[in-house]
């Protein structure tokens, strides 16, 4: 499995914020959100070569039982389904960070979907072949619908504008059974002062709506740097 990095932190966002964690990053994305704030998964992919014995014995050095597949896109990892077994044989509690795109008979303990709203999609000035591609991919419902019925679940979100709500509201209404507890709301940005402007306006969504605000914590520890 190729392998950008393995952490021990804080999960920063969603209905596990503050609960340490060990992350473990794969490399590779079927998506390219023009936004990405782990470009050497997905733009400029970077990563080695790990057994799944070598992640595992990994994530054990750090003493913690609580593990997020993340990416990139960790659903497209060779081997996903055998290390998310392993995981759970081993007693980790297992969240999974996916754009819910592809399925795979993983285990999980919970479920971070992330579907990709429209502002994601690159422009064809920056990418003329991965524009309409990653168009093409970004929502899938039957995988999102496959996701939510496997176990515990967040749909998160990602808001750039208020105009984004529209169609968090048309998704929302095709996937149908959603609890507005389980929707998450966050703002885009990886710099502090871009998500803090942007949280007095959506701060007052969530309220409104009933949805949940999802803060970026690990930006306000420690900005935007690799291995946090």
């Amino acid at each position: 499995m190729l392998i950008n990095e393995i952490f021990h932190s804080i999960q920063g966002e969603g209905k596990l914020a503050g609960v340490p964690s060990v992350f473990v990053r794969t490399t590779g994305c079927n998506l390219r959100c023009h936004w990405c704030d782990s470009p050497t998964t997905s733009w400029s992919p970077q990563g080695d070569e790990m057994s799944i014995e070598q992640i595992l014995e990994n994530v054990a050095s750090f003493g913690c039982k609580h593990v997020v597949l993340t990416g990139g896109e960790p659903m497209i990892a060779i081997g996903v389904e055998l290390l998310t077994a392993a995981l759970r044989q081993l007693s980790y509690h297992v969240t999974i960070e996916t754009a819910a795109t592809v399925w795979k008979d993983v285990v999980f303990d919970l479920a971070s979907i992330s579907p990709k709203l429209s502002h994601s999609t690159p422009s064809k000035d920056l990418d003329a072949a991965w524009s309409p591609r990653h168009e093409l991919r970004r929502i899938d419902v039957d995988t999102i619908r496959q996701f939510m019925d496997a176990g515990d679940y967040q749909l998160k979100f990602v808001i750039d504008k208020q105009d984004d709500l529209e169609e968090v509201q048309a998704l929302i209404q095709r996937l149908g059974q959603v609890r507005s507890s389980d929707v998450l709301l966050m703002p885009q940005g990886v710099i502090k002062k871009e998500l803090d402007e942007k949280a007095t306006w959506l701060a007052k969504i969530c309220k409104n709506l009933g949805y949940r605000f999802c803060p970026r914590i690990h930006i306000d520890l420690y900005g935007h740097t690799p291995g946090t």
